[in-house]
C-alpha cells in the first residue's frame, strides 16, 4: 500500500508542480484584484500538497524516523503558514507573488535536504526561520526611512572592507579563500557584499550618472572584483562584474558603456591569466578542463560532474521517485550540485518547472524596476533582478555541464547559512520596495477619485 501511495505521489506532484509553474505566469494577466487573489490563493494550495505530499513519501519510506519527520513537516506547515499571513497583516501593499514563490522555494529545500541529510535540513530551516524574523523588518525600514540613497560611498568602503576581511581571518574552502570564521561560524562575506555593491552603484548613479561619476563606480567596482580575484572566488567576482556592467548599462541608458565594459573585462581576463596563472587560476582551470572532458578522468577530478550528469539522466523525464534515486553519490549534492539531486528523484519536468519558477521570480524583480517611479529604487531594484538570476543561471548551468562549475548556490533552494540569509535579505529589499511603490500608486489613485468626485459634484452645483 505504501508503495502505491509514494508511486502515485510522485505524479500527482508532477501535475501540481505543472500547475503552480503555470500560475507564476499568468497571474500577470489577472484582469481584477479578486481574480489575482484566487488565482494566488490557489497557488499556496499547490505549494502545500506538494510539500504534504512529498514529506508523506519521506516519512513512508523511513518507517524507523517517521516521528521527527511529521513533527519537522509540522513545524514548517506552522512557520510558513504564519509567517504569511502575519507578514500580509503587516505589510498589505507587499506582493503576494514574491512571499509564494519564497515560501515555495524555501519548501521545496527544506524536502530536498531532509531526503539528503536529516540533520543539515533542521540546520537549514532554523537559519532561515531566524532570518525570516529578522529581514521582515527590512521593508519597514525602507519605508521609514527614505535617506538610505545617500550613503553610496560609505556602502562602497563597507563592502571592500568586508571582502577584505578573508585575508585576516579567512579560511580556504573548494579551493577559494572566501569565508570567515567566527566564534565558529562560517561565514561568506561575499554572499552580503553583493547586497551592498548593488545599494552602492544605485546611490551613486541616483545623484549623478555622467562619465566622472562613472569613473568613480568603475573604480570601487574594479577593487571589489580585484579582492575576490585575489580570493580565488572567480565565481563571485562574475556575478559582480555582470551586475555592475547591466547596472551602468540601465543607470546610463548608453549602449557604449556596456559594450566597453565587456570588452575590458574580457582582456584584464585574459591579461590576469597570462601573469598569473599558476597563482589564481589553477582549480579554475581543474574546473575548465573537466566541463571540457569530465569523462577523461571519470574516477577523479571528473566524478562530480560526471555523477551529476549520471543522476540528471538516470532520473529521466518524470523522476526515479524521492527516496529511490541515489543522489548521495554527488559530491556536495546538499550545496552546489541540489539541482541534479532534485532533476534524479523527482524528474527533469519537475526541474525545468523549477527553473521556470526562479525565472518568474526575476520577472517579478524586472516587473518592480519598471513600474517603480524612484530612480534610486528602479537601479536596485533592476540589479537585484540581475544578481538573482545570474546566480542561478551559473549554478544550474554548471550542475548541467553547459558551463564550467562555479561553486555558486540555487538562492533558498540550496544548504548554506550565508546563501539563505543573503537571499532573504534580497526578497525582503524587492518586498520593500514593492510595498513603497504599491503604497504611492494608491495614494495617487486616491487622489485622483477624490478630484474627479469633486469635480462632479462642481458640476452638479
Amino acid at each position: 500500500m505504501a508503495s502505491i501511495i509514494m508511486n502515485v505521489s510522485k505524479y500527482v506532484i508532477l501535475i501540481l508542480m505543472a500547475l503552480y509553474t503555470l500560475s507564476c505566469f499568468t497571474i500577470f494577466q489577472a484582469d481584477s484584484d479578486g481574480e489575482k487573489s484566487r488565482k494566488l490563493n490557489k497557488q499556496i494550495i499547490y505549494v502545500f500538497l506538494i510539500h504534504f505530499l512529498s514529506y508523506l513519501t519521506l516519512a513512508l519510506d523511513d518507517a524507523e524516523n517517521i516521528k521527527n519527520i511529521v513533527v519537522f513537516y509540522g513545524v514548517q506547515i506552522f512557520v510558513a503558514v504564519l509567517y504569511m499571513y502575519i507578514y500580509h497583516v503587516i505589510y498589505p501593499y507587499s506582493s503576494r507573488v514574491i512571499a509564494n514563490n519564497m515560501s515555495f522555494l524555501l519548501l521545496i529545500g527544506y524536502t530536498m535536504l531532509t531526503r539528503l541529510d536529516f540533520s543539515l535540513a533542521k540546520k537549514q530551516f532554523i537559519i532561515a526561520t531566524a532570518s525570516l524574523v529578522l529581514v521582515s523588518i527590512i521593508p519597514w525600514i525602507m519605508d521609514r526611512y527614505k535617506n538610505l540613497r545617500r550613503y553610496g560611498i560609505a556602502y562602497g568602503i563597507i563592502g571592500i572592507l568586508a571582502l577584505s576581511l578573508v585575508f585576516v581571518i579567512g579560511v580556504e574552502q573548494y579551493g577559494s579563500r572566501n569565508w570567515i570564521s567566527l566564534f565558529g561560524i562560517t561565514i561568506q562575506p561575499s554572499e552580503f557584499v553583493k547586497i551592498l555593491f548593488v545599494f552602492f552603484i544605485a546611490s551613486m548613479l541616483s545623484k549623478h550618472r555622467d562619465f566622472k561619476q562613472v569613473c568613480v563606480i568603475t573604480g570601487f567596482a574594479g577593487v571589489h572584483m580585484a579582492i575576490l580575484v585575489l580570493e580565488k572566488d572567480l565565481g563571485g567576482a562574475l556575478i559582480f562584474f555582470v551586475i555592475f556592467i547591466f547596472m551602468i548599462y540601465v543607470g546610463t541608458g548608453k549602449l557604449r558603456y556596456l559594450l566597453a565594459y565587456i570588452t575590458g573585462g574580457v582582456m584584464m581576463v585574459l591579461l590576469a591569466f597570462v601573469l598569473f596563472k599558476d597563482r589564481l587560476f589553477d582549480h579554475v582551470m581543474i574546473r575548465v578542463n573537466v566541463w571540457r572532458d569530465p569523462w577523461a578522468d571519470i574516477s577523479g577530478d571528473g566524478y562530480q560532474i560526471t555523477q551529476s550528469l549520471f543522476a540528471i539522466g538516470s532520473g529521466g523525464y518524470f523522476g526515479a521517485g524521492l527516496t529511490k534515486g541515489s543522489p548521495d553519490v554527488i559530491p556536495v549534492s546538499e550545496s552546489d550540485f541540489i539541482f541534479s539531486a532534485i532533476a534524479e528523484e523527482f524528474g527533469v519536468l519537475f526541474a525545468m518547472a523549477l527553473l521556470l519558477v526562479c525565472f518568474s521570480c526575476f520577472i517579478c524583480f524586472i516587473n518592480i524596476a519598471m513600474k517603480v517611479r524612484n530612480r534610486f529604487y528602479k537601479t536596485m531594484a533592476f540589479g537585484f533582478a540581475i544578481c538573482y538570476m545570474f546566480q542561478t543561471f551559473l549554478s544550474i548551468g554548471g550542475v548541467t555541464k553547459f558551463i564550467p562549475s562555479t561553486g555558486v548556490t540555487i538562492p533558498l533552494v540550496s544548504y548554506g547559512g550565508s546563501s539563505v540569509l543573503s537571499s532573504l535579505v534580497m526578497f525582503s529589499i524587492m518586498q520593500g520596495i514593492s510595498t513603497i511603490e504599491n503604497k504611492e500608486a494608491k495614494k495617487i489613485e486616491e487622489e485622483r477619485r477624490n478630484l474627479e468626485e469633486a469635480a462632479r459634484k462642481a458640476q452638479k452645483a
